[in-house]
């Protein structure tokens, strides 16, 4: 046999079979080295940041929408929307934040961004409208004592030692002046000619003692002031009155007023028909971090309120005020579109409306008793709402509204501040309305 010689092409074949290996490990070792140590590279960044940028120029301008549109639509707003856009601003800025420096830099530099992120949320989370101290309801009726009224009786009794058919003349057209009204100023001058008995001393301290014990006898026989609206379930506000009588910015008010006092209060803009008068309380409710339901421009208020009451509903709300329109082309338009929002509001809660508030403007004096008419004839009216009190001089007319329309007042309103609202106190009121400046 022949023996075999050894083929020296299969040291070469094994010598370049371990070198490609080599080569290959070499080469994925090189480039995971890269991958792990290296940063973005320009291109990359600019596309990184372009991304992100265009992100936060949709966001802006989906927010500048939502601003523009007022909460147009049939939805609900709510204080977690705004602390959402919080986290997500905060998300965004530590992200520009992170991208401006080396890897070990932006590692110490994102704790101090993610904590302000923290901080902003909670700030947003506690939002409020900044509140200036409630104004005194005696400070409310300055005009009407320094001005009106108070300050004629004050005269005309100063100047005169006993009760003669002048000063009672006088002290009849001041009350006159302060509408009051003409039943009450007769029966008040009625009762210094046949009552009232001076003793010595000066005249002017015992007929204002007097008045003010009369007008508080006049003005006690109802149960005024803020209810409690604490029925079981929900209860449902429905507020009607003439645009222009502080209204929407009063409900807004009265919300803050039982949300401080542990209340769960929706509010539903339902005032479709006056330019921006639904935004107008979505507005107050998104500063006062109340939730609100708001409609469309020129949707039907009762359906507006029936989606409303059933979300108070289910979601466990105590009391639901309802904005209605104040004006339509005619009164009787006003008069059926009202009836029409009470029967649906009863559809959607047993009994609803449970309180129907009237809001009136204590600026307008007598002229504010006779709007009131429309509606005490269209729905069934349980209180009155007093606004702009400490606008006027005219704060008789208040006495004239408790005696005459034999409703409870629930409240006034003394300024502009959202505290600025007084629960109606007869006994408060008079002090206020005799005290001496």
């Amino acid at each position: 046999m022949e023996s075999q010689s050894f083929d020296p092409s299969i040291i070469v074949l094994i010598v370049l079979g371990i070198g490609f290996v080599a080569l290959v490990v070499a080469v994925v070792a090189k480039m995971a080295g890269k991958k792990k140590g290296r940063s973005l590279s320009p291109s990359a960044s600019a596309r990184t940041r372009d991304s992100d940028d265009e992100d936060d120029r949709f966001e802006l301008v989906d927010q500048e929408m939502t601003i523009k549109r007022g909460g147009r639509g049939d939805r609900s707003r709510t204080p977690e929307s705004s602390a959402s856009a919080a986290v997500g601003q905060a998300q965004r800025g530590s992200r520009h934040q992170d991208r401006a420096g080396s890897a070990s830099a932006d590692t110490e530099k994102q704790v101090p961004a993610l904590k302000g992120a923290a901080d902003s949320v909670a700030a947003q989370s506690r939002f409020r409208v900044d509140i200036s101290s409630a104004r005194r309801l005696q400070e409310g009726l300055s005009r009407t004592r320094s001005e009106g009224f108070i300050a004629r009786l004050s005269e005309a009794f100063g100047r005169s030692s006993s009760v003669d058919e002048a000063t009672i003349a006088a002290a009849e057209e001041a009350l006159l002046t302060a509408d009051m009204g003409v039943a009450t100023a007769m029966e008040l001058s009625e009762g210094l000619r046949r009552d009232f008995q001076p003793s010595g001393g000066p005249l002017a301290p015992q007929v204002m003692a007097w008045l003010k014990d009369r007008t508080y006898d006049m003005i006690r026989t109802q149960p005024h002031g803020m209810p409690g609206l604490d029925r079981p379930g929900l209860n449902v506000v429905m507020v009607v009155g003439v645009n222009g009588t502080g209204k929407t910015t009063n409900i807004a008010k009265l919300a803050n007023w039982y949300r401080n006092r542990g209340r769960k209060v929706l509010l539903a803009a339902g005032d479709t028909y006056r330019a921006a008068g639904a935004d107008q309380l979505g507005i107050w409710a998104e500063r006062l971090g109340i939730d609100v339901v708001v409609g469309r421009p020129g949707q039907d208020p009762s359906s507006l309120f029936f989606d409303a009451a059933r979300k108070a509903t289910e979601e466990g709300f105590d009391i639901m005020i309802a904005d209605t329109a104040g004006r339509l082309h005619t009164d009787t338009n006003l008069v059926d579109e009202l009836k029409k929002v009470a029967r649906v509001l009863g559809k959607a809660v047993p009994d609803a409306p449970h309180q129907v508030l009237l809001m009136l403007d204590a600026t307008m004096g007598q002229n504010a008793v006779r709007q009131a008419d429309v509606f005490l004839k269209s729905v069934n009216v349980s209180g009155i709402g007093l606004s702009k009190l400490d606008g006027t001089a005219r704060g008789g007319v208040v006495v004239s509204i408790a005696r005459d329309m034999n409703l409870p007042i629930w409240f006034v309103g003394v300024g502009e501040a959202v505290d600025d609202l007084r629960s109606f106190q007869p006994e408060d009121f008079v002090n206020a309305l005799f005290a001496a400046d």
